[in-house]
């Protein structure tokens, strides 16, 4: 329709941002009306294959490939290794590219009429202005994705300052680099890049570690790391300037001792921030607590007639969560105001690091305050059958458990073959299994899985004792 020189389209949904989020939006809300419309202002594509979760792994299976064999003598066994870095990156890019091309070819199935690219901007509640032509929806989902954060400190080395997303376009492997950041996207790539041979140091803020909490399994999975490469949480960094060499980077030792080191680039991993800047939301409609964000309910995705979805909330950013947010955030915004509260798995995360990280149901941060109702139980790796078998016998675990009923709670595990026993986790939880029931399950031997069966006696015998 045209009034005047406008353009004007009228639906019954309207999704901002074709990632993860918003395509599952979409297919959720097309699969009830027709009247949707999914508006992308820049390239198709998700986080997750362009930058995220797929490239990172092709690096890090990369990394291990090098890892393995360098250090394959401790099987007696002997072998030298060459890290050819072009050959490397040829490779993350053509398979990265393989998987943005899946995604590029669902959204070219999309019928034209349902697709609209610019940039959408807030006109006032339930019009947008997508670059000229005005879209009126009935609801509309928010899912914009996130960006990388980069602290106000790293604004005078700009020229060598690289974000994730920048690695996986590399041609070849730096000589150096130094990460800012040890969280999920320091490590993974501080890690990798360590061991494809760049010179790495990771300089982390505060105590944080992954996705790791409880002070036990953060200190074993910090010795593994600082075993290996060079990690500094809790980095007293005073200076990050450029010279003719690239970053200089000057920071207080553990002694108090002054230490500067030149890099051929720095790394920013200091965290994502979400894409609501030039959206207008402050013509939208939707309430903003105190701190300014937008106050939406975490079971139904929504802000009035507005649905947020994916890292644009950054509560949970993970691809699967994107995924359940985006489908509760489409169902809803498509039989809106008729909004039902939507299934909200139990909590996993997964840190692709060695050895891996994970936390299931409840994180020991969660229990604060509850203390005196909660049982641990927990085990080392050190000495556990088959990850010495292995020779990755690094790490720990603990399991947390209701004192008075014996529910299973949560987890937290730095060690072997974490991504597939964070799963068996989270499933006992969203089961609602008792630390008891999940001892009643089998345990083959010899397993890494079996250091989980020692940390549930361990809770076990614990909360029997205490009775």
């Amino acid at each position: 329709m045209v009034d005047g020189n406008e353009v004007t389209r009228s639906v019954d949904v309207a999704v901002i941002g074709a990632g993860t989020a918003g395509l599952a939006a979409y297919r959720a809300a097309a699969a009830i009306t027709p009247r949707v419309v999914l508006i992308e202002g820049g390239i198709h594509g998700t986080t997750c294959a362009r930058v995220g979760c797929m490239p990172s792994k092709l690096l890090i299976a990369a990394a291990e490939a090098a890892h393995d064999a360098r250090h394959a003598d401790g099987f007696g066994i002997h072998a030298s290794v060459e890290v050819n870095g072009r050959e490397v990156m040829d490779r993350v890019r053509r398979e990265r590219d393989r998987f943005v091309s899946f995604v590029l070819s669902g959204v070219e199935r999309i019928p034209g009429e349902q697709k609209l690219m610019g940039q959408a901007r807030f006109a006032k509640p339930g019009v947008l202005d997508v670059e000229g032509t005005t879209v009126r929806a009935r609801a509309i989902v928010v899912a914009t994705g996130s960006s990388a954060y980069v602290p106000p400190i790293f604004e005078a080395v700009r020229s060598r300052l690289i974000i994730n997303d920048d690695v996986f376009a590399w041609e070849t492997l730096p000589d150096s680099i130094a990460v800012f950041g040890a969280g999920v996207i320091g490590l993974e790539l501080g890690q990798a890049l360590h061991r494809l041979g760049v010179h790495v140091r990771v300089f982390g803020k505060g105590d944080r570690l992954g996705v790791l909490t409880d002070p036990v399994v953060r200190a074993a999975a910090q010795k593994a790391f600082t075993d290996e490469f060079s990690l500094q949480i809790n980095a007293d960094v005073r200076s990050v300037g450029l010279s003719a060499d690239g970053v200089v980077v000057e920071w207080r030792g553990a002694s108090g001792e002054t230490k500067s080191e030149t890099f051929a680039f720095a790394l920013v991993a200091a965290g994502r921030k979400p894409n609501l800047a030039g959206l207008g939301l402050e013509h939208s409609g939707a309430r903003f607590d105190a701190s300014g964000r937008v106050e939406f309910d975490r079971t139904t995705t929504q802000a009035g007639a507005i649905f947020f979805a994916g890292d644009v909330n950054p509560e949970v950013p993970l691809l699967h969560e994107a995924a359940d947010e985006g489908r509760i955030a489409g169902e809803n915004a498509a039989r809106f105001p008729d909004v039902k509260s939507g299934l909200r798995r139990s909590p996993l995360s997964i840190v692709f690091t060695d050895p891996e990280l994970a936390v299931a149901g409840m994180s020991f941060s969660n229990l604060a305050g509850r203390e005196s109702d909660v049982v641990i139980g927990e085990v080392s790796f050190e000495d556990q059958g088959r990850s010495r078998v292995m020779r990755k016998n690094r790490g720990a675990a603990r399991v947390y458990a209701d004192r008075s009923s014996g529910r299973f709670l949560g987890a937290e595990m730095a060690g072997p073959r974490a991504e597939n026993i964070g799963h068996l986790l989270a499933w006992s939880h969203q089961q609602g299994m008792t630390i008891d029931q999940m001892l009643t399950m089998p345990f083959y031997h010899p397993v890494v899985e079996e250091g989980i069966r020692t940390a549930l006696r361990d809770a076990s015998a614990r909360r029997t004792s205490s009775r």
